[in-house]
């Protein structure tokens, strides 16, 4: 697969990306480092031990990197749950407020390593 059909399985934002990083190789190399990128795993770690702000920051960055590589769906997911977290210092959060939204972020999350599992 290439990386424009890559991009376009999981719905992400080719010609954004395309405009500030100018060859599919490098796009690519991007790509395929994001697989060893660890906050997915560092997230759902500290949402399972109710580490709420350690999930916070896995969320963030989770949220910034696929949003500098134009992954639409993980950006949008993360960005959600980011928000919810955002104030986990202020108010008192349950496994039921974030299940749903991280079910979202591990359903685009799978996706989109699905998709750069399978660039030439």
């Amino acid at each position: 697969m290439e990386v424009k059909e890559c991009y376009e399985a999981f719905g992400g934002r080719y010609e954004s990306v395309k405009q500030r990083i100018p060859t599919d190789a490098i796009i690519k190399n991007f790509m395929l480092k994001f697989l060893e990128e660890p906050s997915f795993l560092n997230l759902s770690r500290a949402l399972e031990s109710g580490a709420y702000e350690e999930a916070f920051r896995a969320a963030h960055s989770l949220k910034g990197v696929s949003v500098n590589l134009g992954f639409k769906n993980l950006g949008n997911s993360t960005g959600t749950l980011t928000e919810l977290l955002r104030k986990s210092e202020e108010k008192s959060i349950h496994k039921e407020d974030w299940e749903e939204i991280f079910a979202c972020v591990s359903e685009d999350y799978n996706t989109l390593v699905e998709c750069i599992s399978k660039l030439d």
